[in-house]
């Protein structure tokens, strides 16, 4: 793939040399932890294919879809609404934020302590080996955490297009109001940028085409109740993530092909892993790509992942927006009533999130939670000994993971993991 794209990165500005070595990382570390899993769904090949043109083909298809006049909208967080930009016949692209990369140049604008998805965004920018930050027309950030909101003052100054949408606290009626507001705002940034004006009909098809494709990973979640499971944690994983930069189209079609296999599966009682695996749902932080490394010690110590809690898997994506509006301004409440009903631990209180993880651990068997925090995620970090404390008075074993892109603390993590997965059969 490299001798193909060379030229367009370089037209990017990447640095050819940093960017080599981190798809030559990623190329061995997606083969380790990805191609030796056995038995996989046929239908996942096509998600070989597109992390294998991870920097290529869908890049090229950006810089394609921007000289047909197209813009191209980046953004860090499952807040920025979708449905907006495709109604300007804008392409939404998640970006860079799940891997180490030039932490030397980042601890010098940010303190060391801080999240390590905020030093991962600066730092995929300031080494500049990011094709997707590069191509992008404007960049999304969004006021989720303290943390953000101050280090989105520093990349403001970064980036040449930056835009930051202000979010509420608290599930209030002024907190909504906000929300209305800023997404209101962020359309008519959208429409400068893009000179094109949202129509009823223009919102009413963008609304529709992140429907289907929120649909397809509804669909495929459901199919994880099922004993044995059709399909491993890191392959449904790789969907979720793959939800963020594809083609929304394209990427609605390849997961309803998945679902058609595995409803074969199910109904043959075959699967991944072995029927009375032990079950385990994930819940916490956001894991972007290639950010493998808890699900993949937890897999390999032979328990089956059956569910996510989290930006990057249902939280982001559960819930559909209507699509029943008669104007524009009543189709962007219908927008602001899905997004509101994101459960973030930024918000307070937050007992929804954690009626919803104790559903989804009901809804796919789960026989324990791991709680996954990234390190000075003060949110995820304080909300984790809530969330223990209310699963194990339902009976819910639970272990708290805290940790962060390194590969350092594998051993360590292994050991707890494999302890905790022991415990659970005894």
């Amino acid at each position: 793939m490299a001798e193909n794209y060379r030229q367009m990165w370089s037209n990017l500005g990447l640095d050819l040399n940093t960017h080599d070595a981190l798809l030559d990382t990623l190329g061995h570390v997606y083969q380790d932890i990805y191609l030796s899993q056995q038995d996989r769904p046929e239908t996942m090949k096509y998600f070989d294919f597109v992390m294998s043109e991870v920097h290529g083909l869908r890049v090229k298809e950006l810089l394609d879809a921007k000289a047909e006049g197209r813009k191209v909208i980046g953004s860090y967080c499952v807040f920025v609404p979708e449905e907006l930009i495709l109604a300007v016949d804008g392409v939404s692209v998640g970006l860079c934020a799940g891997a180490d990369f030039g932490a030397e140049e980042v601890e010098k604008l940010l303190p060391r302590n801080t999240c390590a998805l905020i030093k991962s965004a600066f730092g995929f920018k300031l080494s500049r080996v990011c094709p997707y930050v590069e191509a992008c027309d404007m960049v999304v950030g969004e006021n989720t955490c303290d943390g953000k909101k101050k280090a989105y003052e520093i990349l403001g100054e970064i980036m040449r297009r930056f835009y930051v949408i202000d979010l509420p606290q608290t599930k209030s009626d002024a907190g909504r109001a906000l929300l209305k507001t800023e997404y209101r705002n962020f359309m008519h940034a959208l429409e400068e940028l893009s000179g094109k004006s949202i129509s009823r009909e223009s919102l009413i098809h963008g609304i529709q085409i992140v429907n289907r494709k929120r649909q397809a990973v509804h669909d495929l979640s459901r199919l994880r109740d099922a004993d044995p499971a059709p399909i491993s944690g890191l392959d449904a994983l790789l969907v979720n993530q793959v939800f963020f930069y594809d083609d929304p189209i394209r990427f609605t079609q390849s997961v309803n092909k998945i679902c058609e296999e595995l409803q074969i599966r199910v109904a043959q009682r075959s699967g991944v892993f072995p029927k009375g695996t032990k079950r385990i749902l994930m819940s916490g932080c956001p894991m972007a790509v290639p950010n493998w490394k808890l699900p993949s010690i937890i897999e390999n110590a032979g328990a089956v992942i059956v569910g996510e809690e989290s930006c990057i898997g249902e939280r982001g994506a559960r819930g559909l927006t209507s699509e029943t509006g008669s104007t524009v301004d009543s189709l962007l409440d219908n927008i602001v009533d899905r997004y509101f009903q994101i459960d973030c631990a930024v918000f307070t209180p937050n007992r929804s999130r954690l009626e919803h993880i104790k559903e989804m651990a009901e809804k796919y068997k789960a026989d324990g939670v791991i709680h996954y925090s990234l390190q000075f995620c003060q949110p995820y970090q304080i909300e984790s000994g809530v969330v223990e404390s209310v699963l194990e008075k339902e009976g819910i074993p639970v272990l708290r993971i805290e940790t962060d892109y390194s590969q350092e603390d594998i051993g360590q993590l292994r050991t707890r993991v494999e302890a905790f997965i022991e415990s659970l059969s005894a």
